[in-house]
């Protein structure tokens, strides 16, 4: 059962992490907890790749092993922000979350990638993953409102989900 979750849960995690950003930035949910799914994720990620680490060893398992190491201190980042820790070390909360938030949106893309460049089947997928990854990173630095933030969060959870399910379904 474990390595069945090992195996599908980033296609459920992925969707739902973005799920609650884009309601949090529209209000419908607090921002507690986004700082829950923070924590949550944070451990999630290191068991993940703890529990993963001998099968993620070369290839394209290993360049996402790299990207879940790069993500997991850019989503403490992110619980560092909700904790106003920043302030102690001179570091203003509201940047460590935009470290939280640009690194997700955009790491996931390296991946892609670096995956589309070895695989065959589905490569296309994965050049639309980082395609989403990309545009939906700008226009969330861009967007003039809560809606058109969420609008942007819906495209990288989007590209970010049809890569990863691909993964799971396919390989």
């Amino acid at each position: 059962m474990f390595r069945s979750l090992r195996e599908n849960g980033p296609g459920l995690l992925v969707p739902a992490a973005w799920t609650v950003v884009a309601a949090t930035v529209l209000g419908v949910i607090s921002t507690r907890a986004l700082f829950v799914a923070h924590v949550v994720m944070s451990v999630l990620l290191v068991a993940f790749v703890a529990a993963s680490w001998r099968d993620m060893s070369d290839g394209v398992l290993r360049a996402w092993k790299l990207v879940i190491l790069a993500g997991t201190p850019v989503t403490l980042a992110g619980v560092a922000g909700f904790l106003a820790f920043g302030d102690t070390f001179g570091v203003p909360p509201d940047a460590l979350l935009a470290v939280s938030l640009f690194g997700w949106a955009l790491l996931p893309a390296a991946g892609f990638a670096y995956t589309r460049s070895r695989v065959e089947e589905g490569a296309r997928i994965y050049d639309v993953g980082a395609a989403c990854c990309v545009a939906g990173t700008v226009g969330i630095a861009l967007a003039p409102s809560a809606t058109w933030t969420a609008a942007a969060l819906a495209v990288v959870g989007a590209g970010q989900t049809a890569g990863i399910l691909d993964a799971t379904l396919r390989y």
